[in-house]
């Protein structure tokens, strides 16, 4: 794939334009820093600035890691992570970056189909045990407008960019980025979960509500910044629609759409985490001592029938990983 074809950034400069080319991982940091990816020399731009991201799916966000000056797309400042199109204008400082991801094409005829290194684009679908973890920012939208953009866009970008951190050491990646949420996906290896897999999950969870409690002590906030969590577990159609040596996997189907509901459903039942019933089976007999989730019955938007679900607080999770299971 040429340059001009793969995803890059495009750097105007006295000389003309330098191409920074985003491949060979899916996350490159930003800053005045040695230690990124993409080092800037800007006075105006912080030594971590911002990070960019790859889904696995194949979808660029702009998260903004607390930066002083903020971080801009098309001239509007960022505080939640935003999905960036092709021909979007990045401003980091003085620095204007243009960002570059062309649509597919047709192959270039000048590549040879039958060379070692030419690969066609394949989709492939096949149905597998996945569990979906949906993890929102609640009173996002409130604290808003009660807090300092600076302030709002720091705290906001350090929570994403350790829960992007803390899903990767866990065994996933961040699949999706929308708003004030990520998703989440881990695929099982078999047609049942493992609790090895569970417990990894659950750990992930419990760090994730660890680093929003640290954020409470660092920042004086109107209020406590608080999360909430659905986990499904199910069947879906697992896509690869990626090509060579960098697959990209995307999951479809109603364990994904009642993750999300199942999210939105601890609000209704006063908890902080929802289980799916699936979900919660094969993590049962892992807490038979310790009853860390109750059974509710809700009814999920889009649900025709009532959908059972189980109930947690993220205190008595961080109690249970203390106490009963060291990490896996």
């Amino acid at each position: 794939m040429t340059l001009k074809r793969a995803p890059h950034l495009i750097m105007p400069t006295e000389s003309g334009n330098r191409y920074l080319p985003l491949v060979g991982s899916n996350c490159w940091t930003i800053g005045r820093g040695e230690d990124n990816n993409l080092v800037l020399s800007d006075r105006w731009i912080s030594r971590n600035h911002a990070m960019l991201q790859c889904t696995e799916n194949g979808e660029f966000y702009l998260i903004d890691l607390g930066s002083r000056n903020g971080s801009f797309v098309n001239g509007r400042r960022v505080s939640i992570p935003v999905t960036l199109h092709h021909g979007d204008r990045l401003t980091f400082g003085e620095t204007e970056l243009q960002f570059s991801c062309p649509p597919s094409e047709e192959p270039d005829p000048q590549e040879d189909p039958e060379s070692q290194d030419f690969t066609v684009t394949a989709a492939l679908y096949v149905r597998k045990l996945i569990s979906v973890m949906v993890v929102d920012i609640r009173n996002f939208t409130v604290l808003t407008r009660q807090l300092d953009e600076k302030i709002l866009s720091e705290v906001i970008g350090t929570w994403f960019r350790h829960a992007g951190n803390i899903i990767r050491d866990h065994g996933s990646w961040v699949d999706k980025y929308i708003g004030d949420a990520v998703m989440a996906v881990w695929f099982h290896n078999s047609d049942t979960a493992s609790h090895e897999e569970l417990l990894r999950i659950l750990q992930a969870l419990n760090a994730l509500h660890l680093i929003t409690e640290d954020l409470n002590k660092r920042y004086t906030l109107p209020f406590p910044l608080r999360i909430g969590a659905g986990v499904n577990t199910g069947y879906a159609m697992v896509g690869n629609t990626g090509s060579g040596d960098r697959p990209d996997y995307t999951a479809l189907g109603d364990t994904v759409n009642a993750a999300f509901r199942l999210e939105s459903a601890t609000k209704e039942i006063g908890k902080d985490i929802a289980l799916g019933e699936t979900t919660y089976k094969y993590f049962a007999d892992l807490h038979n001592q310790n009853q860390l989730f109750e059974q509710y019955t809700v009814h999920l938007k889009g649900y025709d029938r009532a959908t059972l679900t189980y109930g947690g607080l993220f205190s008595d999770l961080e109690k249970f990983f203390h106490h009963s299971h060291p990490k896996v």
